[in-house]
This record gives C-alpha cells, structure tokens and sequence, in this order.
C-alpha cells in the first residue's frame, strides 16, 4: 500500500506522527493488522478531578496518561501542564516516546501525560495541589515497573517530588523510581538537568563530522530558551561555536559576534524573557528560524517548521531539540535544500536516556558520577547517531525516516517474539 498524505491535517500534531510512522512502515514492509497493532496507543486515561484554590473556590481540571507501547518495557514519558494539552497530543507525544526509547535501545516503552492548565495563573500551593492530586488519579497506572513519569512542558524537579512523595504515601514505603529528573536529595542523578541538551550536542558533533563542518566558529540559532535550550546554547558556545541568536515565547535576541549566553540567562532570570537583552538586537521566533546560520537547534513546542516556512530555511544543519518541531511535509523540501536533519527521536534522546540511568540507579541503590554519565550518554548518542546515519545512506532516505524504521523494527520484533494473546 502507498502512504495517502491527503488523509493527514499538516496543523496536527498526531496527524504528522501518523504520516511519519506510515512512511516508515510503508519502508519496512508492515503488513496492515502490524501496524494497526503499533499505531494505536494500548491505554487512554483521561481524569476529571477537583483542587481547591487558594481562595478557597473548587476548580476542575482535566488531565491525561496516554501510554502507547509496553512490549519492550514499561512506559516511560513526561507529563506537562499547559493549557494546550489534550488527548490527541498526548496520543502523538506518547508515540514518539515509544520509537525514541527503541531507537536509544532502552527496555521501555512510552508514555505521555499532562494537565490542561495555565500554570502562570496558579501559585505554586495551587500547583503543587494540582500535581498531587493528578498523580493520584493516575496512580493504578503509574509505577517503576509500570510507567515511570519525568518533568515536561512547564513541570520540573519539584514537580517530580511532588509526584513521588504523593505516590509513595499510597504505597506505603519511598519509591523514587517512580519518577526521573527528580531532585539529587531523594535519588535524582548527576547531569540529568542537562542530559536532552548534551545529548543533542553529541548528535550535533556527529552530523558536523559527517557534513564536513568545524564546530569552532560555526553560527548557532537556538529557538526556546528553557530547560533544553539554554544548555544547548551553552554547550555550543563551549564548543568554540558562535551562538548568534536564542528566543523564548515572548520573542528573541541576537548579535552577529555571538551572544554572552549566560548573560542572557541572568537577563531572562530578572525580567522573564529573554528579550531585551544587553548587546543584542530584537528578532522574532519566525525571523530566527530563517537565518542563515550553520546550525538550528529548535527547543520550543511543535510545528514550527513546516511546509510553509520550510523554503526559507538556510541552516546547514538542523537538530530537533524539541518533540516534532518540524512536519512531514517540511521533511521533503528540507531535503531538497540539503539541510541535514537530525531527527527529533535522535536528537533529543538524550534525555531519556539519562533518566534510564537515574532509573537504574535507583534500582541498585548505587549512584554514578557525572563523568561515568555523560561517558555512558555519549556512547549511546553515538552508536544511535551512526546507526541511524548509515541506514539512511544506505536505503537513500530521510534521517527521520531512517531513525523511525531503526526504532519500528525494533518494536515489531518485540511484539513478534510475544506474539499475541490470547
């Protein structure tokens, strides 16, 4: 069968992993009830549950636990707070959770969740509130050896605490893996706050090897300035590279010699953005995508390349920081501009990867050191890259393409060799 790109709704987030996964299963042959079976997600818990604000007025808030895949392990997948979060979301974030996991060859599975909720009109009693009680709606899903849950869109250490200590009162006993990325004090792990952005910094090494690019002095613009981003900025910058513009949601900065990333990390800590910041000048989300720069590192939300905006792209390379910062449809005209694409399941693997070591660490009760860690990432990130690499060379295709049959095949045998039950 050919893969129909007329069923599919470019603004959609779970139609664009549906196209992508299509085209992949078309490459590798998938008979029709094989990718039925892959495609749909296993489990959809949607809860409605109640927090009492501050005022002490009764709110409901709607939350989601979408867990795609546990054939390879149990789920693993953030969960997020943002009042765009919905099912369908969820459906295409835990998806991409599944073929990231299989592509890094972690015995998980994957998952996603959330919260639809503006957190910046809610204090931090309403939101620690909103977490604990979403954990415990959550909680006959969730555990280490069920669904391990990590920080997300507007969620963080705090928030992971939180999710922890809520679980581990129901279960009567400390379970710190139940969760990833939480605080160092009760069992999170040394370089997981970085982990996503160093293990893009890797695959970025790697596909400037490949592309014949000298990381010393080479131009880096880096859309979102958050978690992933900001490090992403300043291990480039370490590299010897010339980050020569960041953004945030508010809009963004850049100056042509490369900006002084921590200086604008202290600007966006004392006025919430990073806009205005000294010695720069102002430029807009769309401006900074379009620049002609040697590397792109998208690390806000989805869909910011897209067909529309995709022939205007100049950057040299292009590593996704982000979960589905680009569509399908920009992929082919990426292609054609011979921008090399470093897939989002590739580049952002990092992250999961490190909370698979936390994860393990709190199972054997032995914590590594930050150097064995980022020794361990950098091998992963790099036989993943390579792999990836390869095929695509190979088979002449996209790297997306290329990492989404790697991480499908690897699923399929998985579901192969445990067949299906009854």
């Amino acid at each position: 069968m050919t893969v129909d790109r007329e069923r599919y709704n470019e603004s959609r987030l779970l139609d664009a992993a549906y196209l992508q996964f299509d085209i992949a299963a078309e490459k590798l042959g998938l008979s029709p009830g094989f990718r039925e079976l892959m495609k749909s997600g296993q489990r959809e818990f949607t809860v409605r549950f109640p927090v009492r604000m501050d005022d002490g007025s009764i709110r409901i808030f709607l939350g989601f636990r979408v867990q795609h895949s546990i054939s390879r392990g149990p789920a693993k997948g953030g969960i997020r707070f943002h009042p765009a979060v919905d099912l369908d979301g969820m459906r295409a974030l835990a998806a991409l959770m599944t073929w990231k996991c299989a592509l890094m060859n972690l015995p998980y599975g994957g998952a996603k969740g959330g919260v639809c909720c503006d957190p910046r009109g809610l204090s931090p009693a309403e939101l620690e509130r909103v977490t604990r009680r979403f954990t415990w709606e959550i909680a006959p899903l969730i555990g280490p050896d069920q669904d391990i849950l990590a920080p997300d869109v507007n969620t963080d250490s705090s928030t992971m605490a939180w999710v922890m200590d809520t679980y581990s009162i129901l279960k009567g006993y400390t379970v710190p893996g139940v969760v990833t990325g939480k605080p160092l004090e009760i069992g999170g792990s040394l370089g997981r706050e970085a982990a996503t952005a160093q293990g893009c910094v890797f695959a970025i090494r790697e596909a400037a090897i490949v592309s014949g690019l000298d990381l010393e002095g080479a131009a880096v613009a880096v859309q979102g300035f958050g978690k992933v981003g900001f490090h992403a900025a300043r291990l480039m910058a370490e590299l010897g590279a010339r980050v020569i513009a960041v953004s945030d949601s508010r809009g963004g900065v850049m100056a042509e010699a490369g900006l002084d990333i921590h200086a604008v990390r202290v600007h966006k800590q004392e006025t919430g953005s990073v806009e205005g910041a000294p010695e720069a000048l102002p430029i807009t989300n769309q401006e900074l995508l379009e620049l002609p720069v040697d590397i792109l590192i998208p690390c806000a939300i989805e869909g910011q390349i897209t067909s529309r905006n995709a022939p205007r792209i100049r950057a040299r390379i292009l590593a996704e920081g982000a979960n589905g910062p680009t569509t399908p449809w920009a992929d082919d005209i990426l292609a054609e501009r011979r921008v090399f694409l470093v897939p989002d399941i590739l580049a952002n693997g990092g992250g999961v990867t490190a909370s698979y070591f936390e994860w393990v660490q709190n199972t054997q009760k032995l914590f590594w050191s930050e150097e064995d860690i980022n020794k361990k990432l950098d091998s992963v990130m790099t036989r993943a890259f390579r792999e990836v690499y390869e095929l695509s060379r190979r088979e002449g295709i996209h790297m997306r393409t290329a990492a989404l049959m790697l991480a499908m095949g690897r699923v399929a045998e998985a579901k192969r060799l445990r067949g299906v039950f009854p």
